[in-house]
């Protein structure tokens, strides 16, 4: 398993490589740059601007800019935030947890949901708990995570005023009281991003579900007169639920892209705002260093879904 994992890796430093170059080039040929300002303001001297952009060598080309950039970023120098006045691995560091809180929540949330409905939609296919587990996923699935987001605020902070309209990471309070606060205020923005990712795993279980209840092991297990909760769990579920673990982890980039329109929503500090925002300022390090992050991560989910491969079906080898 170790080596297999170590190969994994190793396979996986090209394609990020890959990614790198596409994103500094994209970002290196897009229009203005993070001292684009100065050329235009007064106040600042043109001698002490053409200083700035050696020093931080924007007119050198492009190759050796991102040669500086990924040799940097090998020893741990992400760059440094021009709007925010300090280094981006410890601006992302600061921004990363809300993220992961909100978007891993989101995610458990969708699990929860639709395992259990799509596993029993298929045990009772055609049914009317079938028909209105399909029709409320077709709905989910349909409804931009924009559009319930506003919805959200609208019925439970505007005109109920259950939760708080903002997300904030400077909560009052310590103890249990933290806590709750810190949930409550996460219900929101879990329960768009979740309910979003349910509506189209519920449909992908369901399916998986149908496609291996069928076949003739299922039907000789039966036979040998297991019980319908054994014959479920243990020989169906095994099986089916390795196509799901591909689509959790190809739905990752999907997952983060909307966790990017819900922070912005909630007004939620995160990578994902951090990222809308450096954009807006052509603040490129940042940009591409949150990128680059988001690269990484659906690389390690997909070498996650990988490793799980092997332990929901012994068949396939992981050597």
């Amino acid at each position: 398993m170790s080596q297999y994992v170590l190969r994994r890796i190793l396979i996986a430093i090209p394609s990020l490589l890959g990614i790198s170059v596409v994103l500094f080039v994209v970002l290196a040929l897009a229009p203005g740059d993070p001292f684009s300002e100065l050329a235009t303001n007064p106040n600042v001297p043109a001698d002490v601007a053409a200083s700035l952009r050696a020093k931080f060598g924007l007119d050198d080309p492009i190759y050796l800019r991102y040669l500086h950039w990924i040799s940097a970023m090998a020893h741990g120098d992400w760059g440094f935030s021009f709007v925010s006045r300090m280094n981006v691995d410890q601006l992302i560091l600061q921004r990363l947890p809300a993220t992961l809180y909100v978007v891993g929540s989101a995610q458990i949330l969708a699990l929860l949901i639709a395992i259990p409905v799509g596993v029993f939609a298929a045990t009772k296919p055609y049914s009317l708990f079938d028909q209105i587990a399909n029709t409320l996923a077709f709905v989910g699935f349909s409804l931009p995570t924009f559009f319930t987001g506003i919805l959200f605020i609208l019925i439970f902070s505007v005109t109920l005023d259950w939760l708080p309209l903002v997300y904030t990471t400077d909560v009052k309070g310590t103890g249990i009281h933290w806590v709750l606060e810190m949930i409550r205020q996460a219900i929101m923005p879990v329960a768009v991003l979740g309910l979003f990712q349910a509506a189209s795993m519920t449909r992908f279980v369901r399916s998986a579900m149908l496609d291996v209840i069928r076949l003739d092991y299922v039907t000789t297990a039966r036979a040998k007169g297991l019980g319908q909760a054994k014959v479920i769990v243990k020989h169906v579920m095994r099986n089916a639920m390795i196509p799901v673990v591909t689509l959790i982890a190809l739905q990752m980039p999907a997952v983060f892209g909307g966790a990017i329109v819900t922070e912005q929503i909630f007004r939620i500090p995160g990578i994902g705002s951090l990222l809308i925002s450096s954009i807006l300022a052509n603040d490129t390090p940042v940009v591409m260093a949150v990128t680059f992050v988001f690269a990484c991560l659906v690389v390690l989910f997909n070498l996650i879904a990988d490793v799980l491969y092997g332990w929901l079906d012994p068949r396939i080898s992981l050597r």
